[in-house]
């Protein structure tokens, strides 16, 4: 049998919509995903052509999508989602069938469903495959597939040369080659999409290869590590890199955990070209043994957490320091003055702020959340872990909440912190990165994001009833800056899509539960699975 060659089209969503922020042109290009190359690859080695989109929000979409591919392939992140389901729809309208992937995919398959004719969440080239072979709608619900695990492979830079070169050709001044090490992560954050993901290494050899034929398509690469947790078997991930490179000729970027970066790891680090590092310290009361803190908490870990950043600046020029907010054990204002007293001890560093975020089936705790009904339906395009948090807090008010976190980025973000920021990065780049994200959305653009938030708890009923869980409908604050945001796809998103269920994951897992307690026996075994 002659298998068909499909016209395929890879869009790779990096925004939410059209966006000319400075941040945006200078930056976004960097964080493309693999997956989308990785499938890009996988497509044309199965003998289709490929058309690979990446979406930084300065292109024109209707320019640089083909009208009538095969099948369209959508990576997606929740906060871009209501643009997918607005390009889904034109296109199926179009005879074209549609695929959605990405972090959206695995957190709610039981939504997105409604728009695609695929939806797949873990994905290996069995999966690739199998929607090419039957490459057909599947309407009013479509086909949730996923693998086992992740794949125990993925083509290296090498074979995705041609899709990482007309990508990174987008940024500016800065442009990082995507690389990843390993998939998963060893520790069990509950909040974490990738802690329930094995923790499994990539095949070092490759990752050797790929650093040296890196070394002959630019004179001095930069590689971003896209591993969830970066050096997890350091010793091995480094011989590696030592194997490949020689010192001072390709510059690396990593997020890891403070545990790692002991110093001798740092000086190995910095022998080898890392120049940014983004540990995850997320709580000042839980999460000792990822930041290396074990039974400390309060100010005694700020302490010694300040003391660990300030020796990784003595090696790695700029450093991003994670942080969540609202998690269930932080009460008061002691958490966030503790916060502020770290900004005030390590002011080299970067601190970047996520607020709660519970993503459908991301993470196991996600269906507690949903069990006590503090999930709120609040729409995928702010669910981007600062523009909104859909978890309503465990001990506080909203309005006092809110009052924490904008003293905390106003503290942050203050002419002062800047300047002491910029007079503690010794190296240009980190001073000019630390200046254009405070300057920008990330920073004064988020604290007058949460300041209309924070008003409007206290002068529109609606929103205030919304956030509290007392009534669904949308407040028009939402859905305006959506219609904004989404510009002229704003038309295209199909009815409905503006809404999901909170707790569909519970909802699946009880009927999942439910079917296994009333199976007999003999048909146990086969009871099926919920897709990640």
């Amino acid at each position: 049998m002659v298998r068909r060659r499909l016209r395929v089209v890879i869009l790779d969503l990096l925004e939410k919509g059209p966006s000319r922020s400075l941040w945006g042109r200078a930056m976004q290009p960097n964080f493309a995903s693999i997956m989308p190359q990785v499938i890009g690859v996988w497509c044309e080695q199965a003998g289709h052509e490929v058309t690979l989109v990446c979406y930084t929000g300065r292109e024109d979409l209707g320019k640089e999508l083909p009208d009538d591919p095969d099948i369209l392939f959508i990576a997606a992140y929740t906060q871009t989602a209501h643009l997918a389901y607005a390009l889904s729809h034109i296109y199926r309208q179009r005879g074209t069938v549609t695929a959605l992937g990405g972090s959206h995919a695995r957190c709610y398959p039981h939504d997105a469903a409604a728009y695609f004719d695929y939806v797949l969440g873990f994905t290996d080239r069995a999966i690739i495959d199998e929607v090419l072979r039957d490459c057909a709608p599947h309407r009013p619900t479509g086909l949730s597939l996923s693998a086992a695990r992740q794949p125990a492979r993925l083509p290296g830079v090498r074979e995705r040369w041609k899709f990482i070169e007309a990508t990174v050709a987008k940024a500016s001044a800065i442009k990082i080659i995507p690389m990843i090490a390993s998939l998963g992560c060893p520790y069990t954050c509950s909040f974490c999409i990738d802690a329930a993901v094995e923790y499994q290494p990539l095949d070092r050899g490759e990752i050797r290869d790929d650093l040296r034929f890196l070394l002959g398509k630019i004179e001095r690469p930069m590689v971003g590590w896209h591993d969830p947790n970066f050096g997890v078997r350091f010793d091995e991930i480094m011989a590696t890199i030592e194997e490949a490179v020689p010192p001072g000729r390709i510059d690396f970027l990593a997020e890891s955990s403070l545990s790692l970066l002991s110093e001798p790891h740092l000086q190995r680090l910095q022998r080898n070209g890392f120049k940014a590092l983004l540990p995850g310290i997320e709580s000042w009361y839980s999460l000792g043994g990822k930041s290396k803190t074990g039974n400390r908490t309060g100010l005694e870990k700020v302490k010694q957490v300040s003391d660990h950043v300030n020796t990784i600046l003595r090696y790695v020029p700029y450093v991003q320091a994670n942080f969540v907010l609202g998690l269930d054990e932080d009460v008061g204002e002691e958490p966030f003055e503790l916060t502020k007293r770290f900004v005030d001890m390590t002011p080299g560093a970067f601190p970047a702020y996520s607020l709660l975020s519970a993503f459908g089936q991301a993470a196991p705790l996600n269906l507690d959340l949903q069990r006590a009904r503090r999930v709120l339906p609040t729409p995928f395009h702010f669910l981007d872990n600062n523009q909104a948090t859909n978890v309503r807090p465990k001990n506080y008010a909203w309005p006092e909440l809110y009052d924490n976190i904008i003293g905390l980025r106003r503290h942050t973000f203050s002419w002062r912190a800047i300047g002491r920021r910029l007079r503690a990065n010794r190296v240009p780049t980190a001073r000019w990165l630390n200046f254009v994200r405070a300057v920008s959305a990330e920073g004064f653009g988020r604290i007058r994001h949460d300041t209309i938030v924070r008003r409007l708890l206290d002068r529109d009923r609606n929103v205030r009833r919304f956030f509290e869980g007392d009534s669904e409908a949308l407040p028009a604050f939402y859905t305006d800056k959506v219609r904004k945001d989404l510009g002229p796809w704003w038309d295209a998103l199909p009815e409905g899509g503006l809404r999901h269920d909170p707790n569909a994951y519970l909802k699946a897992h009880e009927a999942k539960a439910s079917a296994v307690r009333l199976a007999p026996l003999s048909t146990r075994s086969s009871a099926p699975s919920i897709p990640s």
